[in-house]
């Protein structure tokens, strides 16, 4: 996502010192006591379907869903209709080059059943789904060589078909009341509503990134384990849980350890444990690590980094917090003045064995890379002042919120005092270096104000050591305050070795490649070079979507010549909704069953 971001699974239970010390004993005592009776006792499924009706007509009679309405300005965030076959693609500009890998350029993101977003109102209040909500729907380009030196290109799309997913789909209507933002009172209602009748507080979206381990693809969001996909049909073929040894939320950013090619994963939940971290092994099979980080509250962290060594932690002022939530504050809030950590912990440490760097307040959601540089630790980041997520306080103007939010990217400049209304939605490239034998802590901004970035991404072959290279897609400020939605019009690359001595020689190099007017893409990926010598040899792909002629393409461009045209402009036929991340699988690729009816 912005993507990320965040979408957490909220079990009963609350956390909070002083007055709610007693009360989180008493909630655990009878969470612990539930769990045991819903152990031990059996219900009749007659009896259970029974009640599960009369809460149905419950719901029914007392929440009115109410659908969310877009915007013009807002149209390609809303949802496309799944496909029943795969689409030949013979539209192309340029020329997919002759050493661009065969494979499979993948991207997630939200596309809701039944319309689009919703918001319900009832005698406790209204609750609402926020932005980044909506089941998960994968778009999907295939890229096969043929024999002859040509390309076969496919498309094709489908939802990412969880349990909650399914569950929707049989009742064929909105069903899950939304349990993130609203009137505490219609929140937790919606808590205990889901999870009478559906056994789950919220739905399982699987709609921010997709990733591969051993030789298998996920699709994966914050809120829930990850869904194993088949890569070439894009059919959804079960939750990944490693074998039952991981029965919690799991970031949508895992990360393969440099040299075992272990995939170092974390699970954020409301409720202790906060924070979890495990160590999956190379093959997928065994969790052969697992540590409670013993967090005293629950931070919204998106995305884990790792280097040779270590396991990087951030611990940011955005959290979710029940007791909040109780009282009658918003579930998810960030706190302008609260503290920042960034832990880095040996891959197989403990809680103890984590090393706490006090940093200067901030929300970071994504990680650029991470590596060891002597005694130090670097870590890069798209750093900003505010949250994305979830948004205004209740009962604020959402568009004027987030319009006002994009559109202040001049008070960027951390040198200028702002109150927290007119911080905006500004994101900088950045750097902590942190001293693992005297604790020092040294930070700076890396990129300028002249434009925000995010979604970063970097040649995979160097995650978790030291790299040159990064690339970013930049936020069009106008067109973002204009839509009260993120809309990404270029891409950057970052030079983190070659001074910018247009701005100031603290800061890198960067070069942009710029999309034409309301032009915006989503999900880029590197793609190396098979035989490249260099880190940069290789091409970004991304999707894009014109407005002004509603069609969607997806561009190729060559990072070694960064600002020129893209090599090949692939046009498609069918609308792709902005979404947050993707990723490219080089792999070899099936002769696909495809339409060629491109209508």
């Amino acid at each position: 996502m912005q993507s990320s971001y965040l979408k957490l699974q909220v079990n009963c239970s609350l956390q909070k010192p002083s007055i709610s010390h007693n009360f989180d004993h008493f909630k655990s005592r009878l969470s612990s006591a539930f769990k045991q009776l819903s152990l031990r006792i059996s219900v009749p499924k007659t009896i259970k379907n029974s009640f599960v009706k009369l809460l149905d007509v419950f719901v029914d009679q007392m929440f009115e869903f109410v659908d969310q309405p877009l915007l013009p300005s807002q149209r390609n965030f809303a949802p496309v209709d799944a496909l029943r076959e795969a689409v030949l693609v013979t539209n192309i500009d340029g020329e997919i080059p002759e050493d661009f890998p065969e494979g499979v350029y993948i991207r997630n993101g939200p596309n809701p059943l039944f319309g689009g977003l919703k918001s319900t109102k009832s005698m406790f209040g209204s609750s609402n789904h926020i932005w980044v909500e909506g089941e998960g729907m994968l778009h999907a380009l295939y890229l096969k060589k043929e024999t002859d030196g040509s390309w076969n290109v496919v498309y094709m799309n489908r939802h990412v078909e969880s349990e909650t997913f399914k569950q929707e789909k049989q009742r064929n209507r909105s069903s899950f009341l939304p349990a993130i933002e609203g009137d505490s009172l219609a929140i937790l209602s919606a808590y205990l509503l889901n999870l009478l009748r559906f056994g789950k507080i919220n739905k399982y979206i699987s709609n921010t990134n997709i990733f591969e381990h051993a030789g298998k693809f996920y699709s994966v969001a914050e809120n829930h384990m990850p869904q194993e996909i088949d890569i070439f049909t894009l059919e959804t073929l079960g939750n990944w849980d490693v074998n039952g040894a991981w029965s919690r939320p799991f970031t949508s950013h895992p990360k393969k350890a440099p040299g075992t090619g272990e995939l170092v994963i974390m699970g954020v939940d409301a409720t202790k444990p906060f924070v979890e971290i495990g160590v999956i092994s190379a093959d997928g099979d065994k969790l052969v690590h697992h540590v409670d980080l013993k967090l005293s509250r629950c931070s919204l962290c998106h995305e884990i980094g790792v280097t040779q060594r270590y396991n990087v932690f951030l611990d940011y002022p955005l959290s979710i917090d029940l007791t909040r939530l109780a009282f009658g504050g918003p579930l998810i809030k960030y706190e302008h003045e609260g503290y920042a950590k960034i832990g880095i912990m040996p891959r197989y440490g403990d809680a103890d064995s984590v090393k706490w760097f006090d940093v200067e307040p901030n929300c970071t959601f994504h990680i650029i890379n991470c590596f060891e540089d002597g005694d130090e630790v670097i870590v890069w980041g798209c750093r900003a002042l505010e949250s994305i997520i979830p948004g205004p306080d209740l009962g604020l103007n959402k568009f004027e919120w987030f319009s006002k939010k994009f559109r202040h990217a001049e008070l960027a400049d951390e040198s200028v005092d702002t109150s927290p209304d007119d911080v905006p939605l500004f994101s900088r490239v950045y750097e902590w270096r942190l001293n693992m034998q005297n604790g020092d802590v040294k930070e700076r901004n890396l990129s300028g104000t002249k434009v925000s970035m995010d979604f970063p991404m970097i040649n995979g072959g160097y995650t978790g050591i030291k790299n040159k290279y990064g690339y970013t897609q930049i936020v069009d400020s106008i067109a973002s305050s204009a839509s009260g939605m993120p809309k990404y019009g270029g891409l950057a690359k970052l030079s983190f070795e070659e001074p910018d001595n247009t701005e100031s020689e603290e800061l890198i190099k960067v070069e942009y490649h710029k999309f034409e007017e309301n032009i915006f893409c989503t999900g880029g990926a590197f793609v190396p070079k098979g035989r490249g010598v260099e880190e940069d040899d290789g091409w970004i792909i991304t999707f894009l979507h014109n407005e002004d002629t509603n069609i969607s393409q997806v561009y190729i461009i060559d990072t070694k010549k960064f600002t020129d045209e893209p090599v090949a402009e692939i046009t498609l036929s069918h609308r792709v909704p902005y979404g947050f991340h993707g990723a490219f699988m080089s792999i070899p690729v099936q002769t696909q069953k495809a339409s060629r009816n491109e209508s």
